[in-house]
């Protein structure tokens, strides 16, 4: 018993340190270094935000430690940055985020029919989010547009990249 709260300590501190690197982002950084769109959450109440708070902590409980409900790097990029947009609307730090919401979520793993009892529920919720805006794959221009488009002001990418070019022929 004691090594479980001890493991429940470890697991909410690292929830918390992870919520506190990408909180207040609207595009977010997942596991695998994926960048995703966030849905649009201010249309929310605060009864639906609390909810949805709630669903997306089982989720990513269930998802990180239930070996047939895995998900990418994507979907879980478009939780966590999901759920840090909904502890900044419900005006939570970090850590009465993860006292609310994520501590809850992981004692359902005390319960060996959790991960079948939930697990299903998570390729639902990911898709609501998409339907709100979010997405599980970074938003790319089309090819044809990301070579037209002239650079944005602050953004020489395609300066440089041009310029790269030319010292490559310039060498040959």
């Amino acid at each position: 018993m004691a090594a479980m709260k001890l493991w429940d300590a470890i697991m909410i501190g690292t929830v918390a340190l992870g919520a506190t690197l990408v909180a207040g982002a609207q595009t977010v950084f997942g596991q695998d270094r994926v960048e995703v769109p966030l849905p649009d959450v201010s249309q929310l109440d605060e009864a639906e935000a609390t909810e949805l708070a709630r669903r997306i902590g089982e989720v990513d409980v269930i998802t990180s430690n239930c070996q047939d409900f895995g998900i990418s790097g994507g979907e879980w990029t478009l939780l966590a940055g999901t759920g840090d947009l909904l502890a900044q609307q419900l005006g939570l730090d970090p850590a009465e985020y993860d006292r609310q919401f994520n501590a809850p979520a992981y004692a359902l793993l005390d319960d060996p029919e959790a991960c079948d009892r939930l697990g299903p529920d998570a390729k639902p919720l990911i898709g609501q989010l998409v339907e709100m805006g979010g997405a599980t794959e970074p938003a790319q221009p089309e090819p044809a547009e990301a070579e037209e488009a002239p650079a944005e002001d602050g953004d020489d990418t395609a300066t440089a990249n041009a310029d790269a070019d030319a010292e490559d022929d310039s060498a040959d």
